[in-house]
């Protein structure tokens, strides 16, 4: 293959010789010829992997420009696994690529100070920024959702109820087992430990009142919360960045399609719906386990504990966790689908972004779950 520039001012002939190409350059590879240095090279670009050889023996002329050019083919076909040499290369040109690579900025790498006041001061800057960087996304998703929202309040067709229910079979029905069993399990040691220490004061009948109200004000939600943080947040943000791997959420733009409608909107009504319910299953689960453990280990009775518990608890008491239940569900969806959307294209990014999106959740669940306590406080709840 041969690529001729008007007037003979800049050459590039290719022509393959076995498992070897060569590539002759020619003519003056100078700055005003830049246009056509470019189209020469462009056109050259897709080469199968082996080795290359430029004779640059035939070159008139040679300039920052031109070896620019030279160096950066060279550097995208090596990237690309083709192994390139340079061959007849004057001494004067020769110094001057030289020089060219030698002046090529290597890729910026911030400077790591690990035990200096600096580098705190940096960690901290960079960890700013990348929160504040996470709160724009989210506050990006929450106008989305507005938007989508307010479209399917005018034409609730555009709501798919398909998606809504095998999400919901997928977060509230596939999760029943595991979060009872974790509930179980946590309401009978919660018992154990407070019927161990209560009755060295004769006072362990109010290991009742400790597991109604521990259990139904705090630990039924925020239990709940983290385990469906750790097996359906994850699990959405392994979806969507798989999605955005494939360049599916690409081809969803293309065609037209809201991704907040298509993808987000589903998982997060289903998460909604199906947090209440399995917060309250988790309060039944864990009330049963501390039941279980005070009859077998402090002898009361479960006729009596029972009793106990409606003397210790309220409705408000109840409704305290249940209304906790649907803001939290919010939190793991919307922190969940961020950083789904922030996954590039590697495997790695995706297993950073699923670990980042269940600790990222845990962690809102509990600042969110701290100021409720201080909001029910406030009013005398």
């Amino acid at each position: 293959m041969t690529i001729h520039a008007a007037q003979d001012v800049a050459r590039a002939s290719l022509e393959k010789d076995g498992d070897s190409t060569r590539l002759s350059v020619a003519g003056r590879w100078t700055i005003h010829n830049s246009e056509t240095m470019e189209s020469l090279l462009a056109g050259m670009e897709r080469l199968p992997a082996g080795r290359l050889h430029v004779d640059l023996s035939q070159l008139t002329g040679l300039d920052t420009a031109g070896a620019w050019l030279l160096h950066r083919y060279r550097g995208d076909l090596e990237f690309h696994g083709v192994r390139v040499d340079f061959d007849g290369l004057r001494p004067t040109y020769a110094t001057l690529l030289e020089e060219v690579e030698r002046l090529h900025p290597p890729p910026w790498k911030p400077e790591h100070h690990p035990w200096s006041l600096f580098g705190m001061f940096e960690r901290t800057g960079r960890q700013v920024v990348e929160v504040g960087g996470d709160v724009r996304s989210v506050l990006h998703i929450v106008g989305s959702l507005v938007s989508v929202l307010t479209n399917v309040i005018r034409r609730p067709r555009c709501l798919r109820l398909p998606s809504v229910a095998t999400q919901f079979d997928r977060v509230c029905i596939g999760a029943v087992p595991i979060v009872m069993l974790m509930s179980f399990l946590i309401g009978a040691i919660i018992a154990q430990q407070g019927g161990f220490y209560l009755r060295q004061f004769g006072a362990e009948v109010y290991v009742v009142d400790l597991s109604g109200v521990l259990v139904l004000r705090e630990i039924g939600v925020i239990l709940t919360a983290i385990m469906v943080a750790g097996r359906s947040g994850s699990a959405f943000t392994a979806e969507i960045g798989s999605m955005k791997m494939r360049e599916e959420i690409d081809a969803l733009h293309v065609i037209g399609l809201s991704v907040t409608e298509v993808l987000v909107l589903p998982r997060l009504l289903a998460l909604i719906i199906a947090m209440p319910i399995l917060t309250f299953l988790s309060n039944l689960a864990a009330l049963f386990g501390a039941g279980l453990i005070s009859w077998i280990y402090l002898d009361i009775a479960p006729r009596v504990f029972i009793q106990l518990m409606k003397a210790a608890v309220t409705p408000e008491t109840l409704m305290v966790g249940i209304v906790k239940a649907p803001f939290m569900a919010l939190i793991v969806g919307l922190v969940a689908c961020v950083e789904g959307m922030k996954v590039s294209g590697s495997s790695e990014s995706l297993g950073t972004h699923t670990t980042l999106s269940v600790v990222k959740a845990i962690f809102m669940v509990i600042v969110a779950d701290g100021l409720f306590a201080i909001f029910f406080s406030s009013i005398g709840i």
